[in-house]
């Protein structure tokens, strides 16, 4: 018996290695964690409970069969943060680039189906080239599931994105179907195809930081929702924006304790707001004095700037907020502000979230620009979240 036990343990210590000590030292002199550091410092110490760590692919082209690694490129399962349950997957860049095979997509459908039929968010760590081509077609149809299961679970638990490497191709769209993209500042890239398949098609010289990097998506395209220094503050962050929501779309979000006096008076709030209507004035000060100990997790905050949106506390209660920025175009609101606050106010819609709104607005950006982009489509949008 003890034996066995120790053929488990050693199995499982050639799984814990993924792609070998070589790749995991390249990984790390870029400044990155691994697949396993990753899920260790999100999760609660010692919570976390791997599902299928030795899964290997079933290909048997192109010499495939004599490169196995336990596990296929993906680290799944389940923990807890601050007591929470989660589900969590987190790609292994040093097996195979991360790249999604059949098996590595079935690890991954797995738990995202567990999330959802156990309401609980799951948070997917992305690290992944796209799929792996020496699969041909049969990664593709893993992606198709993958993409399915984000969208039965849309609006029934959240669902969470951690960009920590470069992503392309496939690996790009099931973190575009989740709730919250984050990524981190010089070493993720987020393209459908990267700057040497660009300068091909179009003649177009891009670098990957242009093409897709982080400043890009979180200020440019909106596809991102925030951007990090390193992969720790990152997973600190992501840590913190789970304490706000709720596990499922059935139940409420935790109640914190707050250490705010409900009677309080914040007589500065009295000359926040100027006396001459043209003087701007800094709405992010309002939401600060409002919320429990100042607490404001931004969402988008580089995007859009006339219109804030995050999460607060109001006595240890999660609140959404939506709020014109009268230092930013006079807090107008128009094509980009309207998509953001709309994408917002349907997620607290989804999971119950209450909404504050903060309003200063003094209308509809005007001009051709706005016209022609169909400022009338989209700012329908918000209207149509709100109602």
């Amino acid at each position: 018996m003890q034996d066995i036990l120790q053929e488990l343990e050693n199995r499982r210590e050639v799984a814990r290695m993924g792609g070998g000590e070589q790749r995991i030292a390249a990984q790390h002199s870029k400044g990155k964690l691994t697949a396993r550091e990753r899920v260790e410092v999100l999760l609660d110490e010692g919570s976390f409970e791997e599902f299928d760590m030795f899964k290997t692919h079933r290909c048997t082209e192109f010499g495939m069969m004599e490169k196995q690694h336990p596990g296929d490129g993906v680290v799944t399962g389940w923990g807890t943060i601050n007591g929470r349950m989660v589900y969590v997957y987190s790609q292994d860049f040093t097996v195979f680039g991360g790249s999604l095979s059949e098996t590595h997509a079935e690890k991954i459908c797995k738990v995202q189906e567990m999330a959802v039929r156990n309401g609980a968010p799951i948070i997917g760590i992305s690290d992944s080239g796209g799929a792996r081509i020496q699969e041909g077609v049969a990664s593709l149809a893993g992606y198709a599931e993958v993409f399915q299961n984000n969208v039965m679970a849309s609006g029934v638990v959240p669902q969470i994105s951690l960009i920590m490497g470069p992503c392309a191709g496939g690996a790009v769209y099931s973190p575009a179907m989740t709730d919250f993209i984050f990524m981190v500042r010089d070493s993720s890239y987020m393209f459908v195809t990267g700057p040497d398949v660009v300068k091909t098609v179009t003649n177009e010289i891009v670098t990957a930081e242009e093409l897709g990097g982080a400043k890009t998506h979180t200020s440019k395209s909106s596809v991102a929702d925030k951007a990090f220094e390193n992969d720790m503050e990152l997973l600190m962050e992501t840590r913190r924006l789970v304490d706000f929501l709720p596990l499922n779309n059935r139940q409420k979000p935790p109640v914190r304790p707050f250490f705010d006096d409900v009677a309080r008076a914040e007589t500065s709030l009295d000359s926040l707001v100027p006396e001459n209507p043209n003087t701007p004035y800094d709405m992010k000060e309002l939401i600060a004095k409002l919320a429990d100990e100042g607490d404001f997790f931004e969402i988008q905050e580089d995007f859009a700037k006339n219109i804030l949106t995050g999460f607060i506390r109001l006595e240890g209660s999660t609140v959404g907020v939506v709020a014109n920025q009268p230092m930013v175009l006079a807090g107008c609101l128009d094509i980009d502000s309207s998509r953001k606050a709309a994408r917002f106010v349907r997620f607290c819609d989804a999971f119950e979230i209450p909404i504050l709104t903060l309003v200063d607005v003094p209308g509809f950006l005007p001009g051709t620009a706005q016209e022609y982009g169909g400022v009338i489509k989209h700012g329908a949008k918000l209207l149509f979240a709100y109602g």
